[in-house]
């Protein structure tokens, strides 16, 4: 996601490392790559114009300032750092301020009508809108289906409509959009719904038509809020839409989708700037449950390619539970962990969203994944296809694939090679392993930072990477069904006092044995 912008910014960055001041020539080639990049994402050129000048006015003739450190030592901040904080703030700016307040009425149902054009993913997004708020805010919505030239669309919202338990009112019989929206308001009220969802018709292109219809339906409901649902990979046109669609109809916000497909990024950096309309919402795969409020910093820090830690954070929150995790973490840092376990955690992954926008938000990447390493959600589902082959004792105990028959008959179940399972096996054992001695050494490892740092990534999710991506760029396991070739082995010890104590004392006596045959 984003990787047309990130790459700009990197190169950025990259020419100005290890300089010691900013000068025109050098902002001047600096912003040339991050030109080129803006513009190949499809940010509208007059955006793109004035966020650049706004860059080099910031870092033209600004003093550079110390900065103390935890310690109390002064350090210099350096040109790149001064340049890319600079493109932070101007980036964050260009999106915000943010704006993700909702107008609720202060008595009756609140309204909110949905418009945008076909295949923008506005039923979708209505349904997302609707559980967001139910749980966010403990309202009781209700979903209209609107949108009567599209038939397919009535029965999309009412399979929705069940699986998240949210009533849908449809009408059969010829009615037109504004009457439907209109009486479906009375039965909101006899059914106690306080939040009402208008599932509105779209066309292929904007026309008259559909702009009158959606007219009178602002007309007969008075919404509160209305919001335009666009796809942020059509880039520049979707501004385009969006900006005759707020002349019409006096928008009240946008709701981006499809942003962890292949989205330039042209559409998010420019639609704010161009309609005056903040965005409300981002659609961050096909899950229900994923639509994220907009945060300008955390879309900026991705872009600039340092990750979005709380937005990450707030992925976690949402889908794990803390009691469960913390059980699954022990177990994992007692070697109890098993592919029943394992199982649970992938599909906790996958109900996040895509791997690559996972990758996204941690900030361990700055430069990007590294050459030849590739992300592929398809990987998630080949494990996930060989833990149901097993049986549920194989799953309880891996211990007992001692036999090529067992893992003959697991290839086969699940459609993949025996070598694929046995790469499983190998990496599940050695993550088995590690988790056993880094959870059971006491005293000194157990206080390390690093070791403490991972005990919490444990409680957060407990799942091992290099397993999940094997085959997608990840290590292979060493033939002897150890740790991946180029890595040595963990060894973790805690030594008992009397233990230390003798190897100290055999180490002395064999210094004096080598003092003797000098003599």
């Amino acid at each position: 996601m984003f990787e047309t912008l990130t790459k700009g910014f990197r190169a950025a960055r990259q020419s100005l490392q290890g300089l010691q001041e900013l000068t025109e020539e050098n902002i001047a080639a600096a912003l040339r790559d991050v030109r080129v990049s803006l513009l190949e994402a499809d940010v509208e050129f007059g955006v793109t114009k004035a966020f650049l000048e706004r860059v080099r006015s910031s870092v033209l003739g600004e003093v550079v300032k110390t900065k103390v450190d935890h310690k109390g030592r002064k350090q210099k901040v350096t040109a790149e750092e001064h340049f890319i904080k600079a493109c932070h703030d101007e980036l964050t700016a260009l999106m915000g301020p943010v704006d993700t307040s909702l107008r609720f009425s202060s008595y009756g149902i609140t309204k909110i009508m949905m418009v945008g054009l076909q295949g923008s993913g506005k039923t979708t997004s209505a349904a997302k809108l609707a559980l967001y708020l139910q749980k966010q805010y403990q309202k009781k919505p209700m979903l209209v289906a609107a949108d009567v030239y599209r038939p397919a669309a009535i029965q999309q919202l009412k399979v929705l409509g069940q699986q998240l338990d949210i009533p849908v009112y449809a009408e059969e019989g010829g009615s037109s959009p504004p009457d439907i929206c209109e009486r479906s308001l009375a039965f909101a009220r006899a059914n106690k719904r306080d939040l009402v969802i208008f599932d509105t018709a779209g066309r292929l292109a904007i026309d008259e038509t559909l702009m009158g219809e959606l007219e009178s339906i602002k007309r007969k409901t008075v919404p509160d809020d209305i919001y335009l649902v666009v796809d942020a990979m059509i880039g520049q046109d979707a501004v385009n839409t969006a900006r005759e669609f707020n002349d019409r109809i006096d928008l009240h916000g946008i709701v981006l989708t499809k942003m962890d497909g292949d989205a330039r990024g042209g559409a998010a950096l420019s639609i704010k700037q161009i309609t005056g309309k903040p965005i409300k919402f981002v659609g961050m795969g096909e899950g229900l449950g994923q639509l994220e409020e907009f945060r300008p910093e955390g879309l900026a820090s991705r872009i600039l390619g340092f990750g979005d830690i709380v937005g990450l954070m707030k992925d976690f929150e949402g889908i794990v539970d803390e009691e469960k995790a913390e059980e699954e973490a022990r177990k994992l840092l007692e070697g109890r962990f098993t592919f029943i376990d394992f199982l649970e955690q992938i599909r906790s992954i996958k109900k996040m969203g895509s791997l690559r926008d996972l990758l996204d938000k941690m900030p361990f990447f700055p430069d990007g994944l590294p050459e030849g390493v590739t992300v592929d959600d398809r990987e998630l589902v080949k494990v996930e296809a060989i833990i149901q082959s097993m049986t549920p004792l194989e799953r309880t105990r891996p211990s007992v694939f001692n036999t090529p028959t067992r893992i003959r008959r697991v290839a086969r179940g699940s459609g993949r090679s025996e070598r694929e399972v046995q790469e499983l096996l190998s990496k599940f054992r050695t993550m088995q392993r590690m988790m056993e001695q880094i959870g059971g050494s006491p005293g000194f490892w157990g206080n390390l930072p690093g070791v403490k740092q991972l005990r919490q990534m444990q409680s957060l999710q407990g799942v091992d990477m290099d397993a999940l991506f094997g085959g997608a760029g990840g290590a292979l396991p060493a033939p002897d069904g150890g740790l991946p070739r180029g890595h040595r082995p963990l060894r973790l010890t805690a030594a008992s006092s009397k233990d230390r104590e003798k190897d100290k004392n055999k180490k002395k006596a064999q210094r004096r044995a080598r003092k003797g045959k000098r003599r």
